[in-house]
């Protein structure tokens, strides 16, 4: 059943729930999988034939044997690749948050790279066409999480590339954890943003191609011509490492997949005045600020979150909040990945940072409500909710959301 735009967060439907514990540890691939990439290339890349190309990519963009895909089509005469489209961080990836390369020509091929970021709509349709492309291709490792901007890069040039009169050609990669339950609350349109346009959930449970199939059906103001290669080997309930894939950094402080398991949770350190772990070895894995101390570590625990442990730690981020001084916190140690839930865990942790610490606060911009979808975290914390009571207040929003999902799934 199809649900349109303006009933999303009106929905209802049961919750789904979390298949059952597994183990934790990384084991071996028991198969291979291929990304979108590969299996384009083995047909010849067939669907971009007689079409001059541009594509959307980052450091992320490479082969199973790390060769970036730029430089792999740029040297196949079967391929006319005309234009690179480069996102937050650049193409290459030189740029620190918040940041991007600017327009130049690339050293290693010669070909024109353009700045995608913080670009939509007509400007960046303009992009587009200034490029001479006929196909957009977009390709781009994704973590999992709303707020993670590539995904509304995906969704800008898809709305620029349908002004522009562009086909468009996503080619799938994995979500790095997994694809089993979306999780969290979803965003509301009044506080809709680049680290999120529309209302989905916070961990999304959702590959860039199932997402582009939701966000052409539901959220666009008119459909483009989307095109999608999907991955084969991937399962929804797989790991990153279980794909045999090389992991590549998808942002300057996105180091590991383990980083990518918490993130969805941890991110919303940025709204307050603690360190994220931003100029650390461990970003969102370290929080802390000055005057924290072991009873942070000791609430949290206390609360018994399945699959963690929180341990008392103390750093000196090298940059960002807190840069050059020590500060103490915690370090979170992820145990069962398959019973770990990383929205809720973040969610828990603000709370217990609020009692045990005086010192906690906001960003004075309100920048929570932007990562949370809402005002409902940061009031409910304030007036005193406890972790499981801020959790069921959006459980009708993703149940919703989760029915709509269900819809563009493409793997099991």
């Amino acid at each position: 059943m199809h649900l349109p735009r303006r009933t999303l967060l009106a929905a209802t439907a049961t919750a789904a729930t979390l298949p059952a514990t597994a183990t934790a540890a990384p084991t071996a691939p028991a198969r291979r999988t291929e990304t979108g990439f590969e299996r384009l290339r083995a047909t010849g890349y067939a669907q971009l034939s007689g079409e001059r190309t541009g594509i959307v990519t980052n450091p992320t963009g490479v082969t199973r044997d790390a060769h970036h895909i730029v430089d792999v089509m740029h040297a196949d005469d079967r391929v006319d690749l005309v234009a690179v489209f480069g996102p937050e961080h650049g193409f290459r990836g030189t740029a620190q948050a918040g940041g991007s390369e600017g327009r130049h020509d690339d050293p290693a091929t010669g070909l024109p790279v353009y700045d995608t970021y913080l670009k939509s709509g007509q400007p960046l349709a303009d992009v587009f066409t200034d490029s001479g492309v006929d196909t957009v291709v977009f390709d781009i490792q994704d973590v999992g999480a709303r707020f993670y901007t590539y995904i509304w890069t995906l969704y800008d040039c898809m709305e620029a590339a349908r002004l522009a009169g562009k086909r468009f050609l996503v080619l799938d990669r994995p979500n790095p954890v997994t694809g089993r339950a979306a999780l969290g609350p979803v965003l509301h349109p009044e506080f809709a943003t680049f680290v999120g346009r529309e209302p989905i959930a916070q961990a999304h449970g959702m590959t860039v191609a199932e997402l582009a199939r939701l966000f052409n059906a539901e959220f666009l103001a008119a459909p483009v011509e989307l095109e999608t290669v999907l991955m084969s080997g991937w399962r929804r309930a797989d790991w990153y490492d279980a794909s045999g894939l090389p992991w590549v950094p998808a942002s300057p402080n996105m180091p590991t997949p383990e980083t990518a398991l918490v993130y969805s949770g941890t991110c919303l350190f940025e709204g307050t005045n603690l360190s994220e772990g931003r100029g650390t070895t461990r970003p969102f894995e370290l929080l802390g600020a000055e005057g924290v101390d072991g009873r942070w570590a000791e609430a949290v625990n206390a609360l018994g979150l399945p699959g963690v442990r929180f341990r008392e730690a103390y750093f000196t981020p090298s940059f960002s909040k807190f840069q050059g001084r020590t500060v103490g916190g915690v370090q979170i140690h992820v145990a069962d990945r398959d019973a770990f839930d990383p929205v809720r865990t973040g969610i828990a942790l603000l709370v217990t940072a609020r009692k045990v610490w005086s010192g906690f606060g906001w960003r004075a911009d309100h920048w929570i409500d932007k990562l949370t979808g809402s005002t409902w975290v940061r009031t409910a914390i304030d007036k005193g909710a406890g972790a499981d009571e801020v959790v069921a207040g959006w459980q009708e929003e993703l149940a919703a959301f989760r029915r709509v999902r269900r819809e563009y799934l493409l793997y099991r």
